[in-house]
């Protein structure tokens, strides 16, 4: 049976695009729907997190997610990623090798344990999730156009590096555009730098995105309330500011 995103306690953005605001860390995931396939953005902080992403997508796309862009790989947005069996799993380039992040045993994966049990996730889940983690396959450099059938396309974009070192944009062109932003853009207090952002560049990160969506488009932050480009341009300037970046 059809249900609304609406109904799954979702928010329809444009036809056949939505998003999920999750509890806890109120970090956002995406999802794309064309005829022949179904992306999702970021796959939620724990397995649990992500069986209900998965739960929720399939019952609005009426299939499983075939493909998961994983905007930056931070445990907020990875740690469900194992729960998409069968997906393709697209990340920027480098992240794949980004601390052996995606090697079993890997120290990278052992940071991701160690962060979300420091921001409060329990023990037991964080550790599944990092043993569980599934590998970035597809490394964007530059740009990747994806056909989800039916005349969606969608454009992934390695953006960065700004929040981290590995920072993936989802573009889908529509009415209006939708650009998912991952943690360049936060609505929800203010953006986060930790030990692996790259603050001399985030500002150019966010100009690459503005190139991208444009003054219409709706802007996804990772966390919080979706936003227009002025928003943006002010958060950019912002963190030019905060982090002396010349403009």
């Amino acid at each position: 049976m059809t249900v609304t995103w609406e109904e799954l306690g979702w928010e329809r953005l444009a036809d056949g695009v939505g998003r999920c605001r999750l509890p806890g860390w109120d970090c956002t995931a995406g999802l794309v729907l064309g005829v022949d396939a179904a992306l999702m953005v970021d796959a939620g902080s724990s397995l649990d997190e992500g069986a209900r992403l998965r739960e929720g997508a399939r019952r609005l796309a009426g299939r499983r997610v075939t493909h998961l862009a994983l905007t930056h790989p931070h445990f907020d947005h990875v740690f469900g990623a194992a729960a998409f069996t069968g997906a393709q799993v697209y990340g920027a380039f480098g992240a794949a090798g980004t601390g052996a992040l995606f090697a079993p045993g890997g120290q990278g994966r052992q940071a991701l344990r160690a962060d979300a049990v420091a921001e409060g996730l329990d023990s037991r889940a964080a550790r599944e999730a990092a043993e569980a983690l599934s590998p970035v396959r597809h490394e964007v450099r530059g740009e990747h156009p994806l056909d989800l059938g039916g005349g969606r396309r969608v454009l992934l974009a390695d953006v960065g590096p700004g929040h981290t070192g590995h920072d993936l944009a989802v573009l889908v062109p529509g009415s209006p555009d939708v650009l998912f932003c991952g943690d360049l853009v936060e609505e929800s207090g203010e953006p986060q730098a930790g030990p692996d952002a790259v603050p001399s560049h985030w500002p150019a990160a966010l100009d690459r995105l503005l190139e991208l969506g444009g003054d219409d488009a709706l802007y996804v932050p990772g966390h919080g309330a979706v936003v227009d480009a002025a928003f943006v341009r002010v958060q950019r300037d912002a963190l030019a500011a905060r982090f002396g970046v010349s403009r």
